[in-house]
């Protein structure tokens, strides 16, 4: 009995002090005052989205850090700015939106690196896209009194986008779109870096196939460059004689909203055509390729797995085969573990539990979609995360329709998780395991021999769900009968392959037909 009275004051202590120290924690009033150098004053833009990015490491710039929702996330938040005047002053305080903290009067204590970056660029979808500001990083100290405020300068702009220096195997394009320029109503560009064949120089006459590869997401084109550093691996295999004669293509996908994923779609326009009918032509005629589908071949994983996957099946005639590995979700019924088509809410389950968004491959969950969702909301303008540039948002562009305003509609609310099923029905046109169960009649025939895709049986962003039900269509379902080849690996997480690159350009140049080698 005492021990029982002995607990229970106790107890009223510690809600006491967690109280007091609550309250004193609320009180705390954090702002940051942004000013704009005078060298760059002229033609200031008053438009765009300005940032606070809190660092914890020295040497490290934060905005270089965003874009991470697991643990060790770094604090930054964010404010539309729609009227800056040049020498006037925005302050990011209160109002802000946050991540992974929703208010910015809930930073701990302690030392941090702040830094301010203004995002103004609307074509590239990173907040470190070309022409958006930056401020040198400071140190700063929150020491948890009543009100502390921060100044911070606007010094730096990012630079516009040039092409890296060509070598002798390393080159790059960057063509202007035309369909993509009249659908934006200003210049757009298609990029792509090439890699050629060891022999090309040797034989001026010869013609090769073309291996398209797609990255994951924000996998960009001048990956060659370090594909082909002296010593690496990639860069010995490829000079390999073991190796297979074929122009190494890697395609861009950047784009307003996200990753294009090289598809056609209500708000980023038509990539798909544009990569097919523009891009590809120009790389074939400059790089002496054989310039026919037959010798033309996709490969690529996650964003690049479902890439690869929708060009083949978009484009059944201008490709030989696509190999495919951790592709995201190619069935809707599980887009992660939502089924969009069904679920109410994508954040909660139909049990009440929070849906995780990445595990590690023992099953332990990272973090939910939620969390990241509240990440991409803070990067966004509109605090929404359509406009994040982030992944949902990337998804939401090329899947969904484009809304009044000029912005994708959302496929669930930005708070809440609520799914909005009418925007789910226009999802059904990227669902690629119904594309093919609509139209295999047609698709089938000209798919054969030509889908070979990997996934693990853990994938961390749960995408192995969505291909076993792709995997069921195909080999129990379709008439006529698929002869897809796909693989599965237990306790195999995301971007397992299970074949070499060499092996993988070997099985691609055995479908070359023999007069066209």
């Amino acid at each position: 009995m005492r021990m029982h009275r002995f607990c229970h004051t106790m107890i009223f202590a510690v809600l006491v002090l967690a109280a007091s120290a609550l309250s004193a924690h609320a009180s705390q009033k954090i702002s940051f005052e942004v000013r704009v150098h005078p060298s760059l004053q002229n033609h200031w833009p008053q438009k765009g989205r300005l940032f606070i990015i809190l660092g914890r490491e020295p040497g490290r710039e934060p905005r270089m850090q965003v874009g991470w929702a697991g643990p060790g996330a770094i604090p930054f938040f964010g404010v539309d700015v729609k009227d800056w005047q040049p020498g006037g002053v925005k302050v990011v305080g209160e109002n802000s939106a946050g991540f992974p903290l929703e208010s910015i009067h809930d930073l701990e204590p302690g030392v941090y690196y702040a830094q301010a970056l203004y995002d103004v660029d609307t074509t590239f979808s990173t907040i470190n896209g070309p022409g958006n500001f930056y401020s040198p990083v400071q140190k700063i100290e929150i020491i948890g009194e009543a009100l502390q405020e921060f100044q911070l300068l606007l010094v730096h702009r990012i630079p516009d986008k040039t092409l890296p220096e060509d070598s002798r195997f390393v080159k790059f394009v960057r063509i202007r779109s035309q369909l993509l320029s009249d659908f934006w109503g200003k210049p757009m560009y298609l990029r792509a870096g090439i890699i050629l064949p060891r022999d090309y120089y040797k034989h001026p006459e010869r013609r090769f196939p073309v291996r398209y590869h797609i990255g994951g997401y924000h996998a960009r084109y001048t990956r060659v460059q370090r594909m082909m550093q002296p010593a690496s691996r990639f860069r010995d295999m490829w000079f390999s004689n073991q190796c297979p004669q074929m122009i190494y293509v890697h395609l861009d996908g950047e784009a307003p909203f996200g990753d294009s994923y090289q598809t056609n779609s209500a708000n980023n326009g038509p990539y798909g055509d544009a990569t097919v009918q523009e891009l590809i032509p120009y790389i074939e005629k400059t790089f002496r390729a054989i310039g026919r589908p037959e010798a033309r071949f996709l490969d690529g994983g996650s964003t690049g797995g479902w890439a690869s996957l929708a060009m083949q099946i978009f484009y059944p005639d201008s490709f030989n085969g696509a190999w495919s590995y951790c592709a995201d979700p190619v069935d809707f019924r599980y887009f992660q573990l939502v089924n969009v088509y069904e679920d109410k809410n994508a954040f909660v389950n139909e049990y009440g539990y929070e849906r995780p968004s990445m595990r590690d491959t023992d099953g332990e969950p990272r973090f939910s979609i939620r969390r990241e969702i509240m990440m991409e909301r803070a990067l966004g303008r509109g605090n929404t995360f359509v406009t994040s540039g982030g992944q949902w948002a990337a998804w939401n562009a090329v899947f969904s329709p484009r809304g009044p305003n000029g912005w994708p509609m959302a496929i669930w609310d930005s708070y809440t998780g609520k799914i909005d099923h009418a925007v789910a029905r226009h999802w059904e046109q990227y669902d690629l395991r119904l594309i093919l169960q609509r139209n295999w009649a047609t698709l089938g025939p000209k798919l054969q021999g030509k889908l070979h895709i990997w996934m693990g049986d853990m994938d961390n962003f749960y995408l192995d769900n969505a291909m076993r039900l792709l995997e069921q269509f195909l080999r129990k379902s379709a008439n006529p009968r698929s002869d897809a080849q796909i693989f599965f690996a237990p306790d195999q997480g995301h971007c397992w392959l299970g074949i070499s690159e060499t092996e993988m350009m070997r099985q691609m140049v055995q479908r070359v037909p023999g007069n066209l080698r």
